[in-house]
């Protein structure tokens, strides 16, 4: 089976369902990574930064055995900017060329502005009539972007399936680990601890030590 995980910036996928990966992936399915943004000098970041952010990229990449990598290259923060049918041309390629069966993507409502253009947008590119290899289309909260969504109707995150993580959560918080410039102190929301608490008690809500949660966009089957 050809799963494709969406990235709006790296670190976003192993937040949001690192464990799911790490399951798919030993079960032996065929996994891909997109990741929309990237950073660059011209926002500010140093070549230091910069370099090490590739590094970690490749370090997540080969810690999950995705069999393919696709860079869209777009600069972080500035998704908004980008011309909208641009980017789900770009995206829309990489998803015919993939194939997936199962696509999974950010939440809609997430308070980061990427985060929801990117949702918008990948939403048009997985349209059952013109997409119709895609059969499940999930989308996973992550942590400090789903949970400060402004408190309206439209923006609650409500999961409505669950993957049981129990088996890979030490191998998740050792991924989300390269990513060291990411990880906070608790009690900020991208702490170590934070992180396995989440997990905790999305686990706790279907029996399960620990999980990961996901709105069930649709399922075709």
């Amino acid at each position: 089976m050809k799963i494709l995980f969406i990235s709006v910036h790296p670190d976003d996928e192993t937040l949001g369902c690192g464990g799911t990966i790490l399951k798919h992936s030993k079960n032996g399915d065929e996994i891909y990574w997109l990741i929309l943004t990237d950073v660059s000098k011209e926002l500010g970041y140093t070549n230091e930064f910069i370099i090490n952010r590739q590094t970690q990229i490749d370090e997540v990449s080969k810690a999950y055995n995705f069999k393919k990598v696709y860079k869209l290259g777009y600069p972080t923060t500035k998704l908004h900017s980008i011309e909208f049918n641009e980017l789900i041309s770009k995206i829309s390629s990489v998803i015919n060329e993939v194939k997936p069966s199962i696509v999974y993507t950010v939440n809609r409502s997430d308070i980061h502005t990427d985060h929801q253009v990117a949702a918008k947008a990948i939403m048009s590119c997985t349209k059952s009539f013109r997409y119709p290899f895609i059969k499940k289309i999930l989308m996973y909260e992550c942590i400090s972007e789903t949970e400060i969504a402004y408190p309206l109707q439209e923006n609650i995150f409500i999961p409505n399936a669950y993957c049981d993580i129990s088996d890979f959560i030490e191998e998740k918080i050792n991924i989300m680990k390269i990513y060291e410039s990411e990880i906070q102190e608790s009690p900020l929301p991208r702490s170590i601890e934070n992180i396995k608490a989440l997990a905790r008690f999305r686990g706790s809500t279907v029996g399960v030590h620990y999980a990961e949660a996901f709105m069930l966009i649709r399922d075709v089957f």
